[in-house]
C-alpha cells in the first residue's frame, strides 16, 4: 500500500488504538484517532478505559515491543520517576496456589511499574506529536458508510463535539474500541455477518485502593500477585506506582466479590495475601476513594471465520478478544496485534482484512486458551479432557518449580508471553518435571 494520498482512521484512543495508529503511521499519509472521551492532559483516567484505575501490568514481551515502537519510551519513563525492578524479587502465588520468586531475569531492561492512565498518556504523547497524526477526542463514531459496490468501507460518520454529523473519508478504517466495539453491530447494518462470539461467564470485580505504605513495610519486594484457586476464587495484586504509593487491587469471581467499606475490605484481602502483606496494609495510608469494575465474561469474537467481510475495515484489540484482566495479557496482545497490523498492511492487497485476522488468531488463541481453561478450572466448569489432563501435568511442573530455578524461569517465560504455552511439553522440560516429582516423593 502506497504512502501517499492516504488516509487511515482509527476508532479509539486507547493503548490497542494508539499503537494501531503508531504502526500505520509508516504506510499512510494522514491517521486521524477518533476518541469519544475528552482526553485529559496528564496521567488522569477517563471513562473510556474504566479500569484503568485497577493493577496493570506490563508483560515482557509488551516491554520488548515498546521499546520497538517508542525506542525512548521506557527510558524516559525511568527518567521521569516511575518505579522499576530489575532482578529483584517479586512475590508471587500462582493459580496452583505455589509461591515463587519472580525476579526481572527475562527483561531486557527494568519492569517499569506505570499506571495504566500513566503509560497512555505517554504513549497518546508520543502518538499524538507524530506529523502524520491527528487525535480528535470529545468526537462520537456514529457508524461507517460504504461505496458504491457496498463491500467497502469508504467513510465514518462521526460527531464531533458542538458540530454537525461528518463523514469522515478513509483508505481504512480500523475499530479500536474494545470489548463492547460496535462493529459487529455496524457489519448487520450494512448486510454482513457478524462474528461468532465465545464466552465464559466468570462474573469477576475489581475493588482498587491506592495505598501509601510505610517504607520498606514489603522489604524489597515491589510486585505481590496471589492469583485465585479452586476453592478460594479471589486474588490480588499489589503493585508500586509512580507518585510514591502503591496501588492494591483486590478481585473475586462469582459472588465472591470484594467490598470497598474500607475494614472490610482489609479484611477480605488479609484472608489470602501473605502475611507480610496483611500486616503492611494495617499500618498504611489509604488515599482516595476505592474504584470498582466488573467483568462479566472473556469474549473472543472469531473474525477469522467470516467468509464475508467489508474492505477497508479492521478491528484491533478487546474488540477480538477481551481476556480475564487477570492474567495481564491486554496490553501485551494488543501490542502483538499492532505488529501485525504493520506486516497486514505493508503488503496490502484485496485480502488484508483476511490475513490480518489469520495472523491476529493465531497471536490471540494461546492467551485465549490459557486464561478460559485456568477460569474453568477456578469455578470447577466442565473441561475438556485435554485441558484436564494439561492442567494436570502443569500443576505438577508448578509444583516442581518451586525447587528448580530453571523450571521456574520456563513458567515465567510462559507467563511473560515470551514463549508459547507448549514450552512445557519440550522434553527438556518434561524430564525436569519427573525429577521434580521423584525427588519430592
Amino acid at each position: 500500500m502506497s504512502r501517499s494520498h492516504r488516509h487511515a482512521v482509527v476508532i479509539g484512543a486507547g493503548m490497542a488504538g494508539l499503537l494501531a495508529a503508531r504502526v500505520l503511521s509508516e504506510r499512510f499519509e494522514r491517521i486521524t484517532v477518533v476518541e469519544r472521551d475528552r482526553l485529559p492532559d496528564g496521567p488522569e483516567g477517563r471513562p473510556g478505559v474504566p479500569q484503568g484505575a485497577h493493577v496493570h501490568a506490563l508483560l515482557a514481551l509488551g516491554g520488548r515491543i515498546l521499546d520497538e515502537l517508542f525506542p525512548d519510551l521506557l527510558d524516559r519513563m525511568a527518567a521521569d520517576g516511575v518505579p522499576q525492578s530489575f532482578g529483584g524479587p517479586h512475590y508471587w502465588a500462582d493459580f496452583g496456589g505455589r509461591t515463587l520468586s519472580r525476579g526481572g531475569g527475562l527483561h531486557e531492561k527494568p519492569i517499569l511499574l506505570a499506571s495504566r492512565p500513566y503509560l497512555e498518556g505517554q504513549i497518546r504523547r508520543l502518538v499524538g506529536g507524530l506529523p502524520s497524526v491527528e487525535i480528535r477526542d470529545n468526537c462520537v463514531a456514529l457508524g461507517l458508510t460504504v461505496g458504491p459496490s457496498g463491500e467497502e468501507v469508504t467513510a465514518v460518520r462521526v460527531v464531533p463535539a458542538d458540530e454537525d454529523e461528518q463523514n469522515l473519508a478513509a483508505d481504512l478504517v480500523v475499530d479500536a474500541t474494545g470489548r463492547d466495539g460496535r462493529t459487529p453491530v455496524w457489519l448487520r447494518e450494512l448486510g454482513f455477518p457478524a462474528p461468532e462470539v465465545s464466552e465464559v461467564v466468570i462474573d469477576l470485580r475489581y475493588v482498587s485502593r491506592a495505598v501509601r505504605l510505610r517504607p520498606g513495610a514489603l522489604g524489597d519486594v515491589k510486585v505481590v500477585l496471589v492469583a485465585p484457586v479452586p476453592g478460594r476464587p479471589s486474588g490480588l495484586g499489589l503493585f508500586e506506582q509512580e507518585g510514591g504509593h502503591h496501588l492494591l487491587s483486590v478481585a473475586g469471581y462469582a459472588g465472591n466479590h470484594p467490598p470497598t467499606d474500607l475494614d472490610e475490605f482489609v479484611t477480605f484481602a488479609e484472608k489470602f495475601a501473605p502475611h507480610f502483606v496483611g500486616t503492611a496494609l494495617r499500618d498504611a495510608e489509604w488515599l482516595g476513594a476505592p474504584h470498582r469494575h466488573r467483568f462479566p465474561t472473556g469474549r473472543r469474537r472469531h473474525y477469522e471465520r467470516l467468509r464475508r467481510f467489508p474492505r477497508g475495515l479492521l478491528v484491533i484489540g478487546d474488540g477480538i478478544c477481551s481476556l480475564n484482566p487477570l492474567f495481564g495479557q491486554g496490553m501485551t496482545v494488543a501490542a502483538l496485534e499492532a505488529l501485525a497490523l504493520r506486516d497486514a498492511v505493508a503488503v496490502g492487497g484485496p485480502d488484508l482484512a483476511v490475513r490480518f485476522f489469520a495472523s491476529a488468531a493465531e497471536l490471540v488463541d494461546p492467551a485465549w486458551q490459557m486464561a478460559t481453561s485456568v477460569d474453568r478450572k477456578v469455578l470447577g466448569l466442565p473441561r475438556s479432557s485435554v485441558e484436564r489432563a494439561f492442567g494436570a501435568y502443569v500443576d505438577r511442573l508448578h509444583a516442581a518449580a518451586e525447587s528448580d530455578a530453571v523450571l521456574s524461569e520456563r513458567v515465567q517465560a510462559v507467563a511473560e508471553m515470551l514463549e508459547p504455552p507448549s514450552t512445557f511439553l519440550k522434553p527438556t522440560v518434561t524430564l525436569r518435571v519427573l525429577a521434580g516429582l521423584l525427588r519430592r516423593r
